[in-house]
């Protein structure tokens, strides 16, 4: 991340302040913004960030372990600042790159017209339906994910 990063600030415990070059991450065409983008990373779960945070995050949740083959003892999260087309291929990109180094499974909120696009895609491990729509996947996925046409996070 600090690679990647033009600014890289602790600003509590697990809670990292970034302003990510969208070049460094292979992204060439920004759409006319700064190429510098506004990203939260934050870490949660034992030994790490705020463990009660994690813990309310995941309250309401599903049982993970049927979908994606264990119980999840802690989160990533990666949060863009704006939403540009290009912040949401930055935090995508990003979460991708740090499970590249870290492991772990990306759990993305989607739009109901999106099912039947991510459903098709390399690296993808499940979807849900209920109580929300969700796909989960490796970092191949979510790259694969950003070169769909039109593509873009739930907010």
């Amino acid at each position: 991340m600090a690679s990647s990063s033009a600014r890289f600030e602790e600003k509590r415990v697990g809670e990292y302040d970034l302003s990510i070059r969208a070049e460094s991450l292979g992204i060439m065409d920004t759409g006319g913004v700064d190429g510098h983008r506004p990203i939260l990373v934050s870490l949660m779960g034992p030994g790490i960030g705020d463990e009660a945070v994690f813990e309310a995050e995941h309250a309401d949740e599903v049982d993970q372990k049927p979908l994606i083959g264990f119980a999840p003892t802690h989160a990533v999260d990666v949060i863009a600042f704006c939403n540009s087309p290009v912040d949401h291929t930055v935090a995508t990109l990003l979460t991708a790159a740090i499970m590249d180094v870290i492991g772990g499974v990306a759990n993305a909120e989607l739009r109901e017209d999106q099912v039947p696009i991510v459903a098709g895609l390399p690296g993808i491990i499940a979807t849900m339906t209920n109580p929300w729509l969700a796909a989960y996947g490796s970092a191949e996925f979510l790259r694969a994910w950003t070169e769909q046409p039109g593509f873009r996070l739930l907010k």
